[in-house]
Formats: C-alpha cells, structure tokens, sequence
C-alpha cells in the first residue's frame, strides 16, 4: 500500500523540514509486522512529494497465533487482503513515521505549522466496505477536499462479477500539514472498519487526541467514531459522549441548542441556591449521567454527594464522566452512587440537608406522583428540596413542535405553571413544608420561562 503527498507551496522542500525526513535519503521505520518506507520520488523547490510505503509480512501476520488478518471468514488467516490495503496498518505507520509533524511540531521554523499549503494525496487501495465511493465523500468532503476516486473491478477478465470495494482515492486541500496528518490517521481505519489490533480504551483516547479539534464539527461524527471503534458500542459511547462534553452541539437544530443552554442555566441556578441553603450534604434524586453532580464534587461546602438513578446504564456513565477509577480516594470517599427508584421506600434516602429532583418527575405517570410524594416528602424528609421541571405553556415558541405535543418523547406531562403550583402547594401542605417559585431560562410576557423550580423547606 502506497500514501503520497505532495505539495507546490513555495518553496516546497520545506515539506522534508516539516516531516524530519530527509529528501535524499530512503529512511525506514519498523512496525510490528513489517516496514513502512519513507522516500521522495521528487524533491524540489517548486514541488515535493513523498512517499510511505508499507512492507507488510504476510506470514509475520498470523505467525505464534497471533492472526492479525482482521475480521472476516473462517479462512481469514490464509486468504486476506490486509497486507495490500489502506488500513490500520497505515495508520500505525502514520503515527510512528511523522509524528513529530502530527503532533505540530517542527524544529526548523515553527512557524510552519500553522501555515495552509496546497496538498495533493494519493492513496491505493483503500477499502471502503458497507459505503463505498458515497461513504469515502462523506468523510471527506464536509473537511473541504476536492475527492477523485477510482473504484476496480474484482476481475479485469470476468468483468460481470462487477466491482469490488477497493479505491485510489485522490485528494486535493489547502490546509495544515498537522490536519491532513490526523484527518488521514482517522479516516483511513474508519473507512476499512477493520483493526489489525485489539481495540481497547486507549483507542479512545487516540481519537480524541487526533479528532476532537475538527470530528466534533463532523456531520458523519457518529458514523466514524463507531467504525473507528471497530463498532464496540461502549467506547463509541464513551468517545461521542466525552465529543459532546466539549459543547459540540452546533450541528443539532437551534431549539436543541437552545434547550441544552437552558439544561446549563438551571444546573447553575439549582446550585446556587443549593449552597445559599446551607446545606452539608446532598443526594440527586435521578442523577442520570451525573451533570450535577460534576459542579456538585467542586464545592468545599459540600462535605457529603450521593446520586440515585434508576437506569444502571446512566450510573456506569456518570462514573466514567466522573474518571471513577482515577478518582482520589478522598475525593471517592465523599461521593456515593446508586441504584434505586422514587416509587418505593429506601432507607438510603433519608437523613440529607437537601435533595435535587431536576426535570424527573415529568418522566412519571401522575398515577405514580403519589408514591413519589411520600417516599421524598414522608420517609426521605430531607430538609430542603430543589425540583424542576418543564413550564408546558412555553411549548408554543418551540417552531419545531406540533401542537399537541412534548419536548421529549419520554415526558408523560408537562405542566403549566399553575398546574406545577396548585401541585406543590398541596405536597408542602400535607408534608409540613413551605413552598417558594422561581422561573428558569428567559421570561416570555405571556407564557413565562421555559422551565420552572419549585423550593420546599421542611418545617412551617
């Protein structure tokens, strides 16, 4: 398999300063089942190319059983096309044979890593399964290539057999050398869907660190997160969820924007008065993927953080959001998580200065409100309590909603605000509480904010 780049910035030589590799030299690197050549076909002031060309041993590959022959049949192991094509392998010998360009660096002038130049690339054989020529333009046009592809038959002499799912793709792009580096890094095992090694969390790690500047911007993020990630649902979880944490979500429409500007303002807006309450010790009553519970751990008031969800899915998320298994284990001392439900009676619940209840009642059948009411209110009793939920009135400065309709498929209701008050008037009343209103999000004249909190503190 063949990568060449080349460039006509002037001068062009450069390119060797910017790769550490010597234009009249053949410079070798060692992979683990190969080689990766480094050379310059051509080399010259006006233009300059180079070459990286992997030698890949075919034996080597499932010599002592190792089998890196990637995913396939049963015969795998004997018949494969890994040492032929664009794959991991080019990856690797990316990494290990330009790093120190990848990683925007350049001894000579490093003011060459931030100038855009004229590149053209060529790439033999890169296979594109489950997506073809449409997948490789998805991937790479939204970064602002020009894409030339060349698509061969399985059989020159059967011609009838049709194509098979091997390309030379052609690029062309004015950008930073470091940025076509790791957008070739990522692409390439994301387009063969295929890894020659065990993918593992560190791979994560690898995407991110290559990635996270220009994919979470990507339109197909998703699609090549997943087959970067050998399609293992939990490490492309794990990636698009910590793409997300970097507040990504400009490609989603405005009214989810919007609503995830909104979810900051009343996180902010519990907290504050969360810790204005004096309290010591609190518990987040569905906690979900643990959002609170992030601001919750950096305040030096708060000598006590436990979180309850129903789902276990979410915990393992707020953990893994939490870096749980790095945590201090003085930090770790002072948080608890665990699995349980607002319907039925927990002994874990009781004793809290206060309680958070954000956007989760709305998620129940009123049917179940009752028993919601008693478990927090009757048995928890904690001495403050800070719930919200959404103002149904405001629905109707949504553009995207039908009438009739909720924000979340999952929301069984969504009260008005008088609804929400004539319901914690009575919770306050029959559990010896007081009750104070606060809205959250921007005000509309008529039909209020777009979320509500309802404050109950225990004791007339």
């Amino acid at each position: 398999m063949l990568l060449n780049i080349t460039t006509t910035h002037q001068p062009a030589s450069v390119l060797g300063f910017m790769l550490h590799k010597h234009p009249d030299k053949l410079q070798t690197v060692k992979l683990s089942i190969g080689k990766a050549h480094v050379f310059y076909p051509e080399s010259s002031e006006e233009k300059t190319t180079v070459s990286l060309l992997l030698d890949i041993d075919p034996i080597d590959m499932v010599r002592g059983g190792r089998n890196l022959s990637g995913k396939g049949f049963a015969l795998g192991q004997y018949v494969n096309d890994r040492p032929y094509v664009a794959s991991s392998f080019m990856s690797v010998a990316l990494s290990k044979a330009f790093s120190t360009a990848m990683n925007g660096k350049c001894s000579h002038d490093p003011n060459l890593v931030d100038v855009e130049m004229p590149f053209e690339v060529s790439l033999t054989s890169l296979p594109a399964p489950k997506g073809g020529e449409l997948l490789i333009r998805n991937m790479f046009e939204p970064l602002g290539y020009e894409v030339e592809l060349e698509r061969y038959t399985l059989d020159e002499k059967f011609t009838e057999w049709g194509d098979s799912k091997y390309f030379t793709l052609n690029l062309k792009h004015t950008l930073k050398l470091k940025d076509l580096l790791s957008h070739l890094y990522v692409l390439i095992p994301a387009l063969d869907n295929d890894k020659h090694y065990y993918v593992s969390n560190n791979e994560v790690e690898k995407l991110l660190d290559k990635g996270k500047e220009w994919l979470k911007d990507h339109p197909e993020k998703e699609q090549i997160t997943k087959r970067y990630l050998f399609n293992l649902s939990h490490l492309s979880r794990k990636a698009l969820e910590q793409l997300r944490d970097e507040d990504v979500e400009e490609n989603e429409v405005e009214e989810n924007v919007k609503k995830e500007t909104l979810h900051t303002q009343r996180l902010k807006l519990v907290l504050e008065k969360l810790l204005a309450s004096g309290a010591k010790n609190v518990i987040d009553l569905g906690c979900g993927e643990g959002k609170l519970i992030r601001m919750l751990i950096k305040e030096k008031q708060l000598e006590k953080i436990v979180g309850m969800d129903v789902s276990y899915q979410d915990l393992t998320k707020c953990k893994e959001r939490l870096h749980w298994e790095e945590m201090a284990p003085k930090q770790k001392d002072r948080i608890d998580l665990f699995q349980g439900a607002l319907t039925y009676q927990d002994d874990r619940l009781a004793g809290f200065d206060a309680a958070t209840i954000v956007e989760v009642i709305e998620h129940m059948d009123e049917s179940r409100l009752q028993s919601f009411e008693r478990v927090v209110f009757e048995f928890a009793k904690p001495k403050t309590v800070f719930l919200t939920t959404p103002n149904g009135e405001y629905n109707v400065l949504y553009e995207s909603m039908e009438e009739n309709t909720m924000r979340h498929t999952d929301h069984r209701f969504e009260w008005t605000r008088a609804e929400f008050e004539t319901w914690a008037n009575k919770v306050a009343e029959t559990y010896n509480y007081t009750v104070s209103f606060l809205p959250i999000g921007e005000e509309d004249s008529k039909v209020g904010a777009p979320s509500q909190m309802a404050i109950f503190n225990h004791g007339n």
